[in-house]
């Protein structure tokens, strides 16, 4: 995966400097802003020591795959202010929580599919997991012993289900809008699906595992159902956004809307 030619040959950077300025700037206040904690992705402690190591393992080739490209992909140094907005935006996005009534805990958006079809997955994976960490470290959202298994679940799932639906429309000559919609509706879902597997293949007794996944997503059904439409709509407004200012950056053939 490699960032698009369109990115190598950005011309306004300064537009891009600043957008990346007022994201980094509201990340910050998101950082040392008081607020409710609340039990936003798997939690610490939440996961046996053993299935916490499994997921760390799992999901360290593709962070660590997205850091080489990073160090070896040239066209990087010139895009770096988009890569920047994006990895504050799955930050800021993600730090929404919507309380689950049935479960005692929270769903928020993840904006991984939104990251991977402007970046890429590769880098989005990247995107998560520095946002994922800091959120652990200041926030108290997730965990340290739980990076893995959230990166796993936001970053991997989110992002490459995401981009492979936007990937698969706009073969289809799809609008771009309508290719970022149910990339942000599916990345969302596919999150969660993520996460209730991880959560239930770690807590569940034996023969019990199937059982506890679908009681998972069940409880995320009255929150994450209509939020991952609303990030389908996020997903579509940003695409849009940037398809008119930038549109080189998504390729000349494939029109915005339904003409």
């Amino acid at each position: 995966m490699r960032i698009r030619k369109g990115m190598a040959g950005i011309a306004r950077p300064t537009i891009m400097n600043k957008k990346s300025t007022v994201l980094a700037v509201a990340a910050l206040g998101a950082l040392l802003m008081p607020s409710q904690a609340h039990a936003m992705h798997i939690t610490e402690g939440i996961l046996p020591f053993g299935w916490a190591s499994l997921w760390f393992v799992v999901a360290a080739p593709f962070v660590g795959f997205g850091l080489y490209k990073l160090k070896r992909d040239k066209s990087v140094v010139s895009a770096k202010p988009l890569l920047g907005m994006m990895g504050a935006a799955v930050f800021i996005i993600s730090c929404m929580p919507i309380p689950v009534p049935t479960a005692g805990t929270c769903s928020h958006p993840a904006g991984t599919a939104m990251a991977a079809i402007l970046i890429g997955p590769v880098y989005s994976v990247v995107a998560a997991a520095v946002a994922l960490l800091l959120q652990a470290l200041f926030l108290a959202h997730g965990g340290l012993t739980t990076w893995g298994a959230n990166v796993f679940s936001m970053g991997v799932v989110g992002s490459f289900a995401g981009y492979a639906v936007y990937k698969g429309l706009t073969g289809l000559n799809a609008p771009l809008v309508v290719a970022a919609f149910f990339a942000g509706v599916i990345g969302d879902w596919a999150t969660y699906t993520a996460t209730s597997f991880a959560l239930a293949s770690a807590l569940a007794g034996p023969g019990d595992a199937l059982s506890l996944f679908y009681t998972i997503m069940l409880a995320f059904v009255p929150t994450q159902l209509p939020l991952g439409i609303v990030e389908g709509f996020i997903t579509a407004g940003a695409v849009k956004f940037l398809h008119s200012r930038r549109p080189e950056l998504f390729g000349a053939r494939i029109p915005a809307t339904a003409e």
